[in-house]
């Protein structure tokens, strides 16, 4: 059994190799292309509209609402990053079921990757709300001798994002792969079901711990409201 899809070669040459991480890492970011592409070129303002632009719009809604929900004030500059994220994750989740595909979130290399961008995403959105300078005096907050501690704490977390993702990704396929070859086909089924769910809550876990990050940078919170007299 194949502990990652970074074992399964497909192409060769030297110390150059194609493995299904890339390939499949590849092909779901051309099906997001793709699909955005043919879903957008024909947007309507009319009251009737296509099935897939209204699958379109209760998607960017729903994540517009939990980007604001988590403390960000203007979620349309964050959902390209955001809304990608999960989309990837999630896609990669639901591809399971195709037969031969293996999600290259089961790989260490594609989850770092994921959380590197994390990393390199919130001092750029930190930088762009608070300046170069108000977002470096932040890791000195409450006191300069937190400086250290908050600077152990960005790459722990990045850590965290990627092992956190890794290891629940590949759990999941293993126990799946285990169970084809000792019980019968129907019980795999129901298996593969809770796989999809669990990729699901993981695509979702994913993209919010991103947005808190974000908010932590950017330091906007919902105005509190202003009581009547």
């Amino acid at each position: 059994m194949r502990l990652s899809p970074d074992q399964l070669i497909f192409w060769q040459y030297g110390f150059f190799k194609l493995n299904a991480t890339i390939v499949f890492t590849w092909g779901l970011m051309l099906v997001l292309v793709g699909g955005s592409k043919l879903i957008t070129r024909k947007l309507s303002m009319d009251l009737e509209r296509s099935r897939w632009q209204n699958l379109l719009e209760i998607v960017v809604t729903a994540i517009e609402k939990q980007i604001e929900d988590v403390g960000l004030r203007h979620p349309e500059k964050f959902i390209g990053f955001l809304g990608t994220l999960f989309l990837f994750v999630a896609l990669a989740s639901l591809c399971t079921v195709i037969p031969g595909f293996e999600p290259p979130t089961a790989s260490l290399s594609t989850t770092a990757a994921l959380a590197l961008c994390v990393f390199v995403a919130v001092p750029l959105f930190g930088i762009e709300e608070q300046g170069f300078g108000g977002y470096l005096k932040s890791y000195a907050e409450p006191t300069i001798i937190m400086l250290p501690f908050n600077i152990i704490s960005e790459l722990s977390r990045t850590l965290a994002l990627a092992v956190r993702l890794f290891g629940n990704m590949m759990s999941g396929a293993m126990i799946i792969g285990i169970l084809l070859t000792i019980t019968p086909f129907i019980f795999p089924i129901f298996m593969t079901a809770l796989g999809l769910l669990t990729g699901m809550v993981q695509a979702y876990i994913f993209s919010i711990l991103a947005a808190v990050y974000i908010a932590a940078a950017t330091r906007t919170r919902k105005p509190e409201p202003v009581p009547k007299t």
